[in-house]
């Protein structure tokens, strides 16, 4: 009866810790399928500005400042402070930031879309891995380049990589477009 009981109670904490692993599981598939962005303005005063906040980028845009931020001094690939937009729920948070956790390789989403502002371009990416190669070598060997196609009259460069860099990117080109309404 003893042993019964036993198994039966080591049975129940291994159905506990499954379902709680699964959870947390399930949590981290969750914020990666919600956190698909990640905007970056190279600021002429030497900063990196990053958000994965659609809303926070744009206000930033507006004002040049982000309300909240987590900093990196000197952090940057050329000794750039690191400045990360928060958002008013992840201002007391120095960890689980998601621009944070894709800046440093932690979080690597199925889908994305990215925008840097460098120099008066906007360049558009499709992969994490392709902002990460243009931001490390400071150009985009492979892209295709609409000027005056901004919502400012800026030029766009629609980065590609080795795989798409003999088509149009039309579905980057759409992406674009919606994200500041000229569809």
């Amino acid at each position: 009866m003893f042993v019964t009981g036993a198994l039966v109670g080591a049975t129940a904490c291994s159905q506990m810790q499954t379902a709680a692993n699964d959870a947390k599981e399930e949590k981290v598939q969750q914020v990666t399928a919600q956190v698909s962005s990640l905007y970056e303005v190279h600021h002429e005063d030497g900063r990196m500005y990053f958000f994965y906040d659609k809303d926070s980028y744009k206000h930033f845009l507006q004002h040049g400042e982000t309300p909240y931020a987590y900093k990196r001094i000197a952090s940057g690939p050329k000794g750039e402070t690191l400045v990360f937009g928060l958002t008013g729920k992840d201002k007391k948070k120095r960890s689980d930031i998601p621009s944070v956790d894709m800046y440093d390789g932690k979080l690597q989403p199925e889908m994305f879309y990215g925008e840097a502002r460098v120099e008066g371009r906007i360049y558009v990416f499709s992969t994490l891995e392709d902002m990460n190669d243009v931001r490390a070598v400071g150009e985009a060997p492979y892209r295709f380049t609409q000027i005056g196609a901004g919502p400012a009259g800026e030029t766009v460069v629609y980065v590609l990589n080795k795989s798409n860099k003999k088509k149009r990117p039309d579905a980057l080109i759409a992406a674009f477009k919606k994200a500041y309404g000229q569809m």
